[in-house]
Formats: structure tokens, sequence, C-alpha cells
């Protein structure tokens, strides 16, 4: 068994989906489960008709409904005719129906909850997965259609739900094993799910690559292939270096750390599942699928002397310096510090100390006044916004004598606000002014990447 999601670009118009559909026929021996996204732009939009009808523009909104409506019904006109057209047309109605109703209902309300963003969100994979459904059913596969609300069970924590494991494994056991056993290609959807009682959830934006991952590790998939529109996991973000190297084989750390830092191929909890499982992860172009792609694994045989894998960036950061002279060697100031953070439910991304000081940065600021606020009480607290962090990943940066030098050496003219060093050792990052990363980027991969051509097990 192996699980194959297919992403927004993937699934974006009806050429797109012929193509999918090629491709998965290719892996029928291997009794694929499909998961697919919504199609490009849709859950966009999706969101943007909720705020507009919290906004009270219903007219706008209820445009923005047909317009969805009308991009899916031309996928099905080009992929269908006669009595399967004229079904999928009525159903696509239907489901905008659904749509225009929750428009309705929000503008009565003049309020949108988080559990209505989660319902419109939802729409869009329903949309896509259906119609791809019927168009294996008339490309001869034996296809099968199922609800992820029916097995991905989360918490309410809606826009953000949590995966309860065991719910689901139970649910997949009885829902999709199965069929997949019975020969069917099982489509369904990620990103979304349901509570114990019902209620339509979603596991965050980018939570397709999540969902796919847990659905493999809770069936002991044999791999887990996350179809986007790029060759594989690259050197560094293609649209800042133009000479990229694409990475052939990475280990499943590295890869964690680049979806964390900003690396836009995967979901930064893609990785997880598949690493309890040791399930080989792979990304792969849809819109070249003769490309090798990239293979993620616990142990890849890589040469040692590989230093740097890739560069990864996180735009939208704000830094927090917090100094507190009166807590100077005190066991517990960092205690205090991170409970303000864990109060409000914010994420540090990096971290710096010194025995009375610490600088943490964070990119939700949802609640940035408040944490304020709070360590004001015992410490002096600037914010500063407008901040970027460059990540290096490597797994041989913790061998590597010399590298923040031939780092620093590169960039000597941008201000680095902060360095810090993960606890694994395989990256490392620093703060710089969100105007300058570009730049920045593109001198250290000149500098870390001059000799990538020695390595060609690991780049291409």
């Amino acid at each position: 068994m192996i699980i194959m999601k297919f992403g927004g670009t993937s699934v974006e118009d009806a050429k797109a989906i012929k193509n999918l559909t090629e491709i998965v026929k290719k892996e029928i021996p291997r009794k694929p489960i499909v998961i697919v996204s919504a199609c490009s732009g849709i859950t966009n939009q999706l969101l943007q008709t909720a705020n507009l009808a919290a906004e009270g523009k219903k007219e706008e909104a209820l445009n923005l409904v047909a317009k969805i409506e009308s991009h899916h019904k031309k996928i099905v006109k080009d992929l269908f005719d006669g009595d399967t057209q004229r079904f999928l047309t009525k159903h696509l109605a239907s489901i905008a129906e659904e749509l225009a109703a929750l428009v309705n209902g929000v503008v009565v309300l003049g309020e949108l909850t988080n559990r209505s963003l989660d319902t419109f969100a939802s729409i869009g994979e329903r949309m896509s997965s259906f119609i791809i459904h019927h168009y294996f059913e008339s490309q001869k596969l034996k296809s099968f259609w199922v609800d992820a609300r029916s097995f991905m069970i989360t918490d309410d924590q809606f826009t953000k739900a949590i995966p309860q494991f065991d719910i689901i494994e139970r649910k997949l056991r009885e829902i999709v094993e199965p069929k997949v056993n019975n020969g069917y290609v099982v489509i369904s959807q990620g990103f979304i799910g349901s509570t114990v009682n019902g209620v339509t959830t979603t596991i965050g934006r980018g939570g397709s690559d999540y969902s796919a991952a847990i659905i493999g590790a809770l069936l002991n998939a044999e791999d887990i292939q996350i179809w986007t529109d790029v060759d594989g996991i690259l050197s560094s973000d293609p649209s800042v270096v133009k000479d990229a190297k694409k990475i052939k084989v990475m280990s499943f750390n590295e890869a964690a750390e680049l979806a964390y830092f900003g690396a836009r191929v995967l979901h930064p909890e893609t990785i997880l599942p598949a690493v309890k499982k040791n399930i080989p992860v792979r990304v792969l172009n849809s819109k070249n699928p003769s490309s090798s792609g990239t293979l993620i694994v616990a142990n890849p045989k890589t040469d040692k002397h590989c230093i740097v894998k890739s560069i990864a960036y996180k735009e939208g950061i704000t830094m927090i310096s917090i100094v507190s002279t009166r807590m100077f060697l005190a066991t517990g100031f960092l205690e205090n510090v991170f409970d303000v953070f864990h109060k409000y439910r914010t994420v540090v991304h990096t971290v710096a100390t010194s025995e009375v000081s610490v600088s943490a940065t964070i990119d939700n600021i949802k609640n940035l006044s408040h944490i304020i606020k709070e360590l004001k009480q015992f410490a002096t607290v600037t914010a500063t916004d407008k901040k970027a962090i460059i990540c290096i990943v490597g797994d041989n940066l913790r061998n590597t004598p010399g590298l923040a030098v031939r780092m620093l050496s590169a960039i000597t003219d941008v201000n680095i606000n902060m360095i810090s060093q993960g606890a694994s050792e395989i990256n490392l990052s620093f703060v710089v002014d969100e105007d300058q990363v570009d730049d920045a980027v593109r001198r250290l991969h000149k500098e870390l990447f001059a000799n990538a051509g020695s390595f060609p097990e690991i780049f291409e």
C-alpha cells in the first residue's frame, strides 16, 4: 500500500486531473490511496468568501460562490459528457447552495467563528475529490470515494484541530483498509476532518501533507508520495536562487527542519508520522513525473563531507528581546519567560540566551500585546517586527569547524540581529531584517554550494 497526495496545482484543471490519473494508473499494483487538495487558489477564495460575508458584503460573497462553482463546472465540462456531466453539475450546484447558505448565515449573524470558517474551507476538497473520483471511474479505475470526515477525527480546536490517532486508526481499519484490500483506489481529502460529534474541522493550511502522512503511518504504508509542482526539495527557494540544486536524498531530520523553517514544499508536521514508522517520503513533480524527486529516509547513505543540504527562510517574524537584571543568575528566569508564551499558545521559533536576557522570535502576533504586558512584570521588553529567519540545514553541520566563519564572511554587510543553533545541531539560524533576506540567501548559497557538483549522489 502507498499514499499518493496531490497538491492544489496537481488538481487545478482538467488537464492536471488527466495527468494525475495517468500517474495513479502506473501505481495500481502498489494499492494506492489518493489524497487530494482543493484546486489551486480555491481555498483562498473560500476564506475570502467567508470574510466578505462577515463584513456584510453579501453580494460580493455570493459572486465568489458563483465563481467557485463555475470553475469546477468547467472542469466537469472538459472531462465528461452525457449523464455523468449532468450528474456532477447538479452535485456541484448543491454544494454551491450549501456554501451560499453559509454566506447568508454569517451575514445575518454578523459574526464569523472558527467553526464556520472550517466549514467554508472544507468545500474545495470535497468538490475536487468528487470530480476526480468520477474521472477515475470513467478511465476504468475501480475507485472508492470517502469523505475524510468519516475517519479523520480531531479535537474541536477549529482551524488548527489536532488529530486523534487512536480513533483515526480504528476508522481507517474499518472504512478504508477493506476497500484497498479489495482492489479499490481509495480517494479522499487532506486538510479536513471532524470532531467525534461530526462537526467539520480543518488541521491547518497545508495540512493535506500531514493527513496523508497520518494515513500512511497508521496503515503501515510502504511509501508516502507528496506530488507537487516542483521536482523535489531544493537547496533553496528557486524564486530567489535561480540555480538552486535538487536534493536527491536527505534525512528525516533535515526535511523536518526545512519544513519548519519555511521550505514551501512540505507542511511542517508532515515528517513526524513517517519518522515514527520509518516510512520513506518522496517529494515528486506531477508536472514532470519522470523526475526522480527527493527521497527522505531516516539514515541516507550520503557523503559525510557534504556539509549543507539547503537554505530556508521564514519571513513575517517578530523578535522579542527580554532583559532583567533582577533575574541575574535566577533559576526561574527562563521558566517564567516561556510560561508566558505557553499561556498564549504562541510558538517560539528560535532562542538565544544569556544570564539576564533572552531573545526569541515568533510569527504569530495575535497575542503579542498580552505577552509583552506579562513579560514586563519581571523584565524590560522590546519587540521588533519585519524580521526574517534564515536557516542553514545539514546533518554534518555538527562536525564542521569553520562553517560559521564561511557563513558570516559571505554576508559581512548584513545586519544580523540574532544567531541560534538548534539542539539537534543540524541547523544554524540567524535573524535579519526582512528586506535583506533575498540578497543574503543568494550570497550564502553561492558560498556554501560552490562545490555541490562534487556530490552527484546528493544534488542534481
